[in-house]
């Protein structure tokens, strides 16, 4: 699969190069766009400040004009918590999308979003103080509303994100049960 990583608010950091390397040692070509421009942070509060002051219409066209050399291929559209809603977007956006890997976050959809039975797979703690149980529900409703076929699992006690080694998030018998799970699911597509 050709796959296109985005890193979360913490920027592009040696984990999610560790991630993109271990999906390329199943055989998987995978981008990492650097949306940060080369900016990382040490918290989640400064990744966000950093997130905002930059804007949600900069940094999503930052992320397609990543993937637009690359999407004819067919993609599959991966991230880790911002990056993951990130991906989301994109993904529902490209009639030629393989697939949707979230790790750790979700988006919010437009009403009218549709998508051909889009193979989705969400990785994600419980609880999770960005992923509420409610907010989940309602998430996964609307994916089927729109035409996707979403799986969820759920990580009961890890922390928000848990697959980072270097955060205090980092839960190693969830993150070695994501990655299993996950690739699997590249494998399926």
């Amino acid at each position: 699969m050709n796959i296109m990583l985005f890193h979360s608010t913490y920027g592009l950091r040696p984990a999610v190069e560790a991630a993109a390397d271990r999906l390329r040692g199943a055989g998987h070509e995978v981008w990492t766009p650097d949306l940060f421009e080369g900016r990382t942070f040490d918290t989640v509060e400064e990744g966000m400040a950093h997130r905002d002051e930059v804007g949600k219409d900069e940094l999503l066209k930052r992320a397609v004009l990543a993937a637009a050399p690359y999407s004819d291929r067919g993609l599959v559209y991966a991230g880790f918590s911002f990056g993951a809603a990130t991906a989301q977007t994109l993904a529902l956006g490209d009639a030629k999308a393989k697939g949707l890997l979230l790790l750790h976050g979700t988006s919010d959809l437009a009403a009218n979003a549709t998508v051909d039975e889009l193979p989705v797979q969400l990785h994600v703690a419980e609880p999770d103080p960005y992923e509420t149980d409610d907010w989940l529900t309602a998430w996964y409703l609307q994916m089927g509303r729109a035409g996707a076929d979403v799986e969820v699992y759920r990580y009961a006690g890890a922390g928000h994100l848990y697959t980072d080694p270097e955060l205090p998030d980092y839960d190693e018998e969830a993150a070695e049960a994501t990655w299993r799970v996950a690739l699997g699911f590249l494998d399926s597509l």
